[in-house]
C-alpha cells in the first residue's frame, strides 16, 4: 500500500498548544519580522518552532541544524510526547472561516519519485530544484523526528471526507492557531479498515503509470525525505528496508476538490534589477495571456502565454536568464498579491503577479506534461498553510513501549 495508518507523537496533556503549533517553515521567507514576532509569542515554551528550520534563515544561521536535533532529543528524553497509533482527521478552520479536512497518514517513499518524467503513483506537482535539497538534507540527516507540513492531494469526487467526519472519534487536540492562522482540531479515527480500503481503491483507479496522489505543499520536504531514505536504505538488509521508519513520511492527505482548498498563484519579487527587469521581460514574453509587473510604483501589463502552466514556465525562464546574466540579482517567491507588492516596495524590487493554475485540472496537467514549473501555485494564503502539530520517530534510536517513548539502545 502507498498509504498506511501512522504512528505519531502528540504533545502531552498540559502543553500550551497555542505556542506548540507553528506555521510551515517555507512561509514568510521575505518577512523576518513574522518569525521574530512568532518567537516572542512562543516565549521559551515547548514549541515546534524549536524543531524546524524557518527558510527565512537558510544560509544565515550556522549550527541551527544541530540545535534542532538537540532539542528533539531533549523533548523525547523529557517525556514531552504522548504516542498515538492510527489515522487522524484534521479539521482546519482557515483564516476566512472555511473548514478544510485532511487525514494524517504515512506515505511509502518507495512509491514516490520527484523527477519530472516520473510514473510512480505519488508524484511531485512542481519541479524539484535539486540545488535546494542539500541544506534540507543536512537538517534531516541524523534527526530523530520529522514534523510534516506536506499536504498530499487526492482527486476524489465523492463524500468520503464527510463520511469520516461523521465517524470521527474523540478530539485528540483542539486549539486556536497563533499569528492569525485560524483553528485546528484533530479527531481520532478508528475506522482503519475503511480508510485502508479507500486508499487502495485510489491506487487501483490510477492504474499503471497513473497518479494516485500529487504533492500539493511541501514538494522539497518530501524530496528531502526521499533523498535521506535512499542514503539509509543503502545500509540496510532487505528485511530491514521493509520496516524502517525512514521509509515512510508523515503527510496530511487532502481532497483537491475540498471547497476550502483554494489555489493561489505564487508571485515573484526580483531584487537589485534597478527597474530594468520589466523591459527585459517585455522584450521576451509574448502571448494572449498576461501578468502584471510593478516597479517603482508603476504597474505594467506584460503579455504571456495564455496557458497558465506554459506562461509560468516562460516567466520563470526569463527570470532565470536575467539572473544568470546579472549575478547580483536575486528572486523570492511570495504568497499573496498584496504581500508581494509590499515586499517589492519596501526592498526596491520588481513585483511579478503571476497567472493562476486551477485545481480542477491539476492531476490531468501533471499526468500529461509532467511536473509543473517550480512555485507554480500555492494552496491558499500563507496563514492558511499547514501548522506543525504531530511528530513521528524516523530513526531506530527511540521506540514506543507501554505507551511511552524510550531510547531503544541503538545508539551510534
Amino acid at each position: 500500500m502507498i498509504v498506511k495508518a501512522p504512528s505519531v507523537l502528540l504533545p502531552k496533556k498540559g502543553t500550551d498548544l497555542y505556542k506548540w503549533s507553528v506555521i510551515a517553515c517555507d512561509q514568510f521567507t521575505s518577512e523576518p519580522e513574522y518569525w521574530q514576532e512568532l518567537e516572542s509569542v512562543v516565549e521559551g515554551a515547548p514549541s515546534t518552532l524549536n524543531l524546524i528550520y524557518p527558510e527565512v534563515y537558510l544560509g544565515k544561521n550556522g549550527g541551527r541544524g544541530e540545535k534542532i536535533r538537540s532539542v528533539m532529543r531533549k523533548y523525547l528524553d523529557e517525556g514531552l510526547f504522548t504516542p498515538h497509533e492510527g489515522y487522524i482527521l484534521v479539521d482546519r478552520t482557515c483564516s476566512d472561516g472555511k473548514h478544510r479536512m485532511g487525514i494524517m497518514a504515512e506515505v511509502d517513499l518507495e512509491k514516490y519519485d520527484y523527477n519530472a518524467a516520473s510514473k510512480t503513483p505519488v508524484r511531485a506537482s512542481e519541479m524539484t530544484v535539486v540545488e535546494r535539497l542539500p541544506v534540507r538534507i543536512e537538517v534531516r540527516r541524523g534527526a530523530d523526528l520529522e514534523l510534516p507540513h506536506i499536504m498530499m492531494l487526492m482527486d476524489n469526487r465523492d463524500n468520503f471526507m464527510r463520511e469520516l467526519y461523521m465517524l470521527r472519534g474523540k478530539a485528540l487536540y483542539d486549539t486556536d492557531l497563533n499569528m492569525g492562522g485560524g483553528h485546528v482540531t484533530g479527531y481520532e479515527l478508528t475506522c482503519t479498515g475503511k480508510i485502508d480500503e479507500y486508499m487502495r481503491g485510489l491506487e487501483e483507479r490510477a492504474g499503471e503509470g497513473g497518479i494516485a496522489f500529487a504533492v500539493g505543499d511541501g514538494n522539497h520536504s518530501l524530496a528531502t525525505a526521499k533523498a535521506c531514505w535512499e542514503e539509509i536504505k543503502a545500509t540496510l538488509t532487505e528485511e530491514e528496508k521493509a520496516a524502517h521508519p525512514a521509509r515512510f513520511c508523515l503527510c496530511e492527505i487532502v481532497s483537491v476538490q475540498d471547497p476550502a482548498l483554494v489555489f493561489e498563484p505564487i508571485h515573484r519579487v526580483v531584487f537589485d534589477s534597478h527597474g530594468d527587469f520589466v523591459n527585459y521581460a517585455a522584450d521576451r514574453l509574448k502571448g494572449a495571456g498576461s501578468c502584471v509587473m510593478i516597479s517603482g510604483g508603476v504597474r505594467r501589463i506584460i503579455p504571456v502565454n495564455a496557458d497558465p502552466a506554459h506562461g509560468i514556465a516562460e516567466i520563470q525562464s526569463v527570470i532565470d536568464g536575467y539572473i544568470k546574466a546579472n549575478p547580483q540579482v536575486t528572486v523570492d517567491y511570495v504568497h499573496g498579491a498584496y504581500n508581494t507588492e509590499q515586499v517589492a516596495a519596501r526592498e526596491g524590487g520588481t513585483a511579478i503577479i503571476m497567472p493562476l493554475i486551477t485545481k480542477e485540472n491539476l492531476f490531468s496537467c501533471v499526468k500529461s506534461r509532467g511536473t509543473l514549473p517550480r512555485k507554480s501555485f500555492s494552496m491558499g494564503e500563507g496563514r492558511d498553510k499547514r501548522y506543525y502539530f504531530e511528530a513521528r520517530i524516523i530513526t531506530d534510536k527511540y521506540k514506543i513501549s507501554d505507551d511511552k517513548v524510550i531510547r531503544s539502545g541503538n545508539e551510534d
